[in-house]
Order: structure tokens, then C-alpha cells, then sequence
């Protein structure tokens, strides 16, 4: 947490890290957060809702992992999952709660959304923002009270309908939601309000908290992910994004040569997951090259990556003999020695090739068969590495612990919103990654 306790960032894994804010949040008040950091090598998205207890008044080592579904199966907290898709970084999202108990959230300026309902307003409630998975880093904007004459659009007169932007030093409520979007709201702000309302179902969703746990054994609790594809690629492959490239599941080889966005450190172990249809086999090529991908063009590449061999830079390729699942990880470093070492799901497989490492190394990969999509969920340096020549060592451990911070907690709604760190990330986690030479 920064010094305004305002920012928050995951240290370390994909979970621990449930915060709130720090007063009460007041019926229809928007939280309004800012999503700074996100980590793509993990399943889930920011956990959001509400609890009734006093979070200055919960121990910390009584905090689960999981805000769902462990902490909204305990009296007093309502939370829901962010769907994966809406978590990307620069995200606006504001989410409230309204006098029937029913949470809404809205993107940046788009349509509010229900959330879901059952959340009992006549206690004080605080925000709970779960740091989860894919979402590594918030900021708490300034909150913005949502007027209930808005939520009538038929005397709303159309030349208020702008949103303004309330001054930081001025408490009074703002309309800067009052654009009639607002319909999903107004249509249930105008059912009958003697109706009984659903009991809250928490449709979190619970395996991804199993997949990140079988995937958190097999990566270091720290990847940096500054490593992307390069815009450079074959004729066959799209990128989803700047981590993730894929083809269509069709028969023979084709153009899918991709390329890491800057050459590897040395010692530094890049981590891949690779995604096959269903039907037939998959393999991946994989090596590196002395060439500068911005130097190639895509009509350059070929649909064999070992004829690249032949060409004047410096080329190391190989294949992968091993069978290729769906979800499987593979994670290759390039040693001071100049050995090329690859693992697979946490087994080592050895030392695959010997390359000249006196000169900048990018790596690069094919994909062949029913390999459908190659995504890169992070990279790691030995921690002990100080510049561009380290160790010959691809053992990673986690950062040092998050510093806890607490705010205090009032009903004064002029209050600064804060978050109020009340983490159960209070202890090292020491995950060893190591492998031996070939």
C-alpha cells in the first residue's frame, strides 16, 4: 500500500490479498477504482461487494485466501466476481449499492450492470475489494454519490443530463451518472417495493481458485510480465493480446513462428502456456535467434523453423518431444554457460541445445498441429541478479511481505475513502524453483 492508502498491489501468488475500505460506505455511494496492474498469467478477476463487520475490529490471520468462496460464506459478507473480460488495465469499474439490497457496477462510461442482491442495508457496510487472480493492482478513486431524483428519468429535465464531476473539497452529492443509462436501474427502482427479493446466490467462481493453486506450484510467487510477443509474427497467427497469440485449429504446418519482445537475460526462465484443440496432436518449436524480429518481415518467416538455420544470423531451434496437453506450462532459460534449459509442468526436462549467448538472444516458438494458442504468463531473474549478467541459476523467491496498514473507521461520509489493508498475507511464502544442469 502507497503512503495515501490509496493503491494497493498483490505481492506475491494470486490470492491474500482481500482489503476495504476505510468508513462505512453510504446506500447508493459509487466505490470507484482504477485497476493499475494486471497479471495475465492467472484464472479470475477483482473480487467486489460488501460486509457488515467492522474491519478494524477483524484479526488479519482470520482472513481466508479467498474472498469468494470463503469469506461470503460467512454471516455478513456479500462479494461477487468481476467477470475476467472487464478486468483490464485503465479500467474504471464503480460499483454501489442501492435501498433493496441489490449491488450494481458499471465499466468506465458504460451501462450499470446488476451485480447481485441480499445485502442487508440497515447495518453500516463497508467495501471488500479481493485483489484476486488476473487483477494484481487498485487505486480508490474518489467516490461520487449516485442523486435519487436520477433514478426518475422522466423528470429529469435533458439538459442536466451530463455527467459533473464533483470538486474534491466539495461534499455535495453530484450527478455525474444522470446520462439515462441508468435503465436496468430505474426499471427496478419502479417494481413493486413490497417484493420479495432472492436470497443472494454467490455465483463465484470456485474452480479457478483450484486452477491458480495447481498452477501456483508449478510458477515463482514473482513474475514480472514486462515480457511480451513481438509485433512481428507469421502469416497464421493473431494476437489476443500483447502476452497471448493464437491460430485456428486447422490441418498442417503453417506460418506461426512468434517472437519474444526483447532478447532474454541471461539466466532469466520465461514461462509459457500452451492451449490444443481437442482432436490431434500438438508440438511446439522453440529456440532462439541472434535477429532482431523489427528486422524481419512476415512474408520472411517460414512454415519450417528449422530451414531458418540456414540463414546468416545465428539460429538454435528444436522440437519438443514430449505430448502436449491443454494447460500444460513450460518454462525455458538460457544459462551463462550458454545451455538452453526447459521444464515441463515443473519437471526439468535438461538442457535441450548449447547456443552462442555472446551476442543478444530473442526466443522464438512455432506452433504446430492442434496448438491453438501460446501465451507468456511472466519471466524470472534469480533474485540475486543485479544487471545483464547473473548466475547461471533459474531458482526464483518471492518478494519480501506486504507491509500492512490499517485505516481508521468512521461514518463520516466528507471522509477521504481510503482502503484499509487488513491482509492475511502475513508470512513468507517460499517457493523454490530450481534446475539442474543438463
Amino acid at each position: 500500500m502507497d503512503l495515501s492508502q490509496r493503491v494497493v498491489k498483490r505481492q506475491a501468488s494470486f490470492c491474500n490479498a482481500i482489503t476495504f475500505t476505510n468508513r462505512p460506505i453510504a446506500v447508493y455511494e459509487q466505490v470507484r477504482l482504477k485497476i493499475t496492474k494486471k497479471q495475465c498469467c492467472w484464472s479470475g478477476a477483482l473480487r467486489l461487494g460488501f460486509t457488515s463487520k467492522d474491519p478494524s475490529r477483524i484479526n488479519p490471520d482470520n482472513l481466508p485466501k479467498y474472498a469468494c468462496p470463503d469469506l461470503v460464506s460467512q454471516n455478513g459478507f456479500w462479494a461477487k466476481a468481476l467477470p475476467e473480460e472487464l478486468s483490464n488495465e485503465g479500467n474504471v469499474i464503480s460499483f454501489w449499492v442501492d435501498k433493496k439490497g441489490r449491488v450494481f457496477y458499471r465499466i468506465n462510461n458504460s451501462n450499470p450492470m446488476m451485480f447481485f442482491n441480499g445485502v442487508r442495508v440497515a447495518d453500516p457496510l463497508w467495501a471488500l475489494i479481493d485483489v484476486y487472480g488476473l487483477t494484481r493492482g487498485v487505486q480508490l478513486l474518489d467516490s461520487e454519490m449516485l442523486p435519487l431524483d436520477c433514478l426518475r428519468p422522466r423528470s429529469f429535465p435533458a439538459s442536466h443530463r451530463s455527467s459533473v464531476r464533483r470538486n474534491s473539497h466539495d461534499p455535495r452529492l453530484t450527478i455525474s451518472l444522470c446520462d439515462l443509462s441508468l435503465q436496468q436501474e430505474m426499471q427496478l427502482e419502479e417494481e413493486d417495493e413490497g417484493e420479495e427479493e432472492e436470497p443472494l446466490q454467490p455465483s463465484c467462481h470456485i474452480p479457478q481458485n483450484s486452477q491458480n493453486l495447481q498452477q501456483c506450484s508449478l510458477l515463482p510467487s514473482h513474475l514480472d510480465t514486462d515480457l511480451q510477443f513481438h509485433s512481428v509474427h507469421g502469416l497464421h497467427v493473431t494476437p489476443l493480446d500483447t502476452h497471448t497469440m493464437a491460430r485456428p485449429d486447422q490441418r498442417g504446418d503453417e506460418r506461426t513462428l512468434v517472437f519474444t519482445s526483447r532478447p532474454m537475460h541471461s539466466s532469466e526462465t520465461v514461462f509459457v502456456k500452451v492451449k490444443k484443440g481437442a482432436t490431434r496432436a500438438g508440438s511446439l518449436s522453440y529456440g532462439v535467434t541472434s535477429c532482431d524480429p523489427a528486422t524481419l518481415r512476415p512474408s520472411d518467416l517460414p512454415s519450417n523453423p528449422e530451414s531458418l538455420v540456414d540463414r546468416k544470423e545465428f539460429w538454435a531451434v528444436c522440437r519438443l518431444a514430449v505430448k502436449l496437453h491443454s494447460g500444460d506450462i513450460l518454462s525455458f532459460m538460457v544459462n551463462s554457460d550458454g545451455e538452453l534449459m526447459m521444464s515441463h509442468n515443473g519437471n526439468n526436462a535438461g538442457m535441450q541445445l548449447c547456443v552462442d549467448n555472446s551476442r543478444p538472444l530473442w526466443m522464438f516458438y512455432g506452433l504446430h498441429g492442434s496448438i491453438t494458442q501460446l501465451r507468456i504468463l511472466g519471466s524470472a531473474l534469480p533474485t540475486d541478479a543485479q544487471g545483464p549478467s547473473v548466475p547461471s541459476s533459474p531458482s526464483c523467491t518471492p518478494n519480501t511481505p506486504t507491509m500492512l496498514c490499517s485505516g481508521n473507521s468512521g461514518s463520516n461520509l466528507n471522509t477521504a475513502l481510503n482502503i484499509s489493508l487488513n491482509s492475511s498475507l502475513n508470512s513468507n511464502y517460499h517457493m523454490l524453483f530450481s534446475t539442474s544442469t543438463g
